[in-house]
């Protein structure tokens, strides 16, 4: 088989995909004269793979992209054509890890700019005396992989750290000595240092906010090695002027190259977006790579596979319908479970039982986490997500299913809580039917967009849910209702058109139901 290594990669890599495979090092031939002729490629950022390149790479079976992100290569085309498409996600960690600890000393202690000071010949003793680090509070804002491995070093400079992240179980805190708390606020009131590790997602864009400043400590730092667009760079300039923030360290900005009025600053420490940016990074990132795509090329375990493996035809014939299904339903009761979890389960019931049904069980977990996570989630790495939050993952069958051929059941337990939904397909089309949830035994096809209220069970609410419903200006195109079978309360569950604004729901909610929820399941998962 054939590999181009378009750009350069460790040399350790290309020497392991050499022993395997007829290499060729070629950063210079116009690529879409070339691309056909290879079983795979190696590339890592300047290289763009769009969908008209890839379909001119007809032999192609793997493409692997030497560092985290794929924003280079087109990944629908690429699955569409059954081509594996993989990154190297650890490369960076303990990188960026070390740099955010390294913007967290210099901030303390002032030593850019010092070293500034001094190599213009002014010795500044007074001016940039700093604070110690040890025993003051490091907030920790997202506890991811980074996070964690911020956290254990923060801890061996003798910081207490306290974090957020409610998508990491209790026992992961725990394991670390790190204190968890139940909201950014929390974090914001005792926290000397603020450092940040969140996912950048609609709700945490410009987080970062005045209203967050306020809630914090006067004189507090902050440093920011993630995502530029997490922190609201005016609203970081108004605390800068006005004290509240006594210093900042930046990695990351809003627009990069970043030239902006931050930089005059002198309680301001800025690098260009060097996190990653280390040689052990880069080498590991080859290698991490080199190893994905001969595991692709010769059958092995793609672990950083970005898209969906390949599947055995026999499974796929029988599996690959109820694969969306198992996503979805896991979307939903996470959705339901407002993102908290201690234990997955998944249930598979009649003749799925008869299959590796593990398959089902990572497309559950890869529903349930999207959005979720501090990068994205696939089939592949979803079950390592579930790990590093400390959710038990468990898997079950049963040959019976009393009113189904199959079903595919779905249970997150928080706590002493379990929450559940149960869906199959019907028909030659496969339609996706939910016929549970929440104990609520239901009939109705799957949508991209749910809405489900629980309320008590008396006259009148259908009514005055399509009424605010209409008045609001949201179609609904289908409506069920279910109650316990010993009465008291009910469940309905509707599709709709459109995404129902935040204050219908909020309405809604304070007109005495139980909960009002939208859940965005998408025509696909």
């Amino acid at each position: 088989m054939r590999v181009l290594v378009r750009e350069s990669i460790a040399p350790a890599g290309v020497d392991l995909l050499r022993a395997r495979f007829d290499v060729d090092e070629n950063a210079d031939s116009p690529l879409e004269e070339i691309i056909g002729d290879y079983d795979a490629i190696v590339v890592r950022s300047a290289t763009k793979l769009t969908a008209a390149l890839i379909e001119r790479a007809t032999n192609l079976k793997v493409i692997g992209r030497a560092g985290v992100g794929v924003d280079n290569v087109d990944v629908e085309a690429a699955t569409r054509r059954g081509i594996v498409v993989a990154n190297a996600p650890e490369s960076t960690v303990v990188s960026a890890a070390e740099h955010t600890i390294g913007l967290l000393v210099a901030l303390a202690r002032n030593i850019p700019q010092a070293h500034a000071a001094l190599k213009q010949g002014r010795w500044e003793r007074k001016a940039y005396g700093g604070i110690e680090l040890a025993g003051k509070t490091l907030g920790v804002l997202g506890f991811g992989r980074i996070g964690q491995q911020v956290a254990r070093r923060a801890a061996g400079l003798g910081m207490h750290v306290v974090a957020y992240d409610p998508f990491v179980a209790s026992e992961r805190f725990r394991e670390l000595g790190v204190e968890r708390v139940e909201t950014p606020d929390d974090v914001y009131a005792v926290a000397a240092f603020l450092t940040l590790h969140l996912p950048l997602t609609p709700e945490t864009r410009g987080s970062i906010s005045t209203d967050a400043f306020a809630q914090m400590q006067d004189g507090v730092r902050i440093v920011n090695a993630a995502r530029g667009e997490l922190l609201d760079e005016d609203a970081l300039i108004a605390a800068l002027e006005s004290g509240k923030v006594a210093g900042a360290a930046l990695d990351v900005y809003s627009e990069e190259p970043y030239a902006g009025p931050l930089l005059q600053f002198d309680n301001v420490v800025a690098t260009p977006h060097l996190a990653a940016s280390t040689g052990e990074a880069q080498d590991r990132a080859g290698v991490i790579v080199a190893e994905q795509v001969a595991a692709a090329l010769e059958g092995g375990l793609v672990s950083n596979a970005v898209n969906i493996p390949v599947l055995g035809a026999e499974d796929l014939e029988v599996l690959g319908p109820y694969v969306s299904l198992a996503a979805k339903l896991g979307r939903l009761v996470m959705e339901l479970a407002e993102g908290h979890a201690d234990e997955i389960t998944l249930t598979a019931y009649g003749g799925l039982a008869d299959y590796d049904t593990r398959l089902l069980t990572v497309a559950a977990l890869n529903g349930a986490f999207q959005g979720r996570a501090d990068r994205p989630v696939n089939y592949v790495n979803a079950p390592s997500i579930a790990h590093e939050r400390g959710i038990e993952v468990r898997e079950e069958r049963s040959q019976s299913s009393r009113d189904f051929t199959n079903l595919v059941r779905v249970e997150v337990r928080r706590g002493e809580e379990k929450l559940r939904a149960a869906g199959t397909l019907i028909g030659n089309e496969n339609r996706q039917w939910l016929v549970s949830a929440l104990g609520f035994e239901l009939d109705m096809e799957i949508a991209p967009l749910l809405v489900l209220f629980r309320y008590d069970d008396v006259p009148g609410v259908i009514g005055r849910v399509g009424t605010l419903f209409g008045d609001a200006g949201v179609n609904i195109a289908h409506m069920t209702v279910s109650r316990t079978r010993e009465g008291g309360k009910a469940l309905m569950v509707l599709t709709v058109d459109s995404m129902p604004p935040a204050e219908l729901v909020e309405r809604i909610r304070a007109e005495g139901f139980d909960d009002a929820r939208v859940v965005e399941l998408g025509p696909s998962a």
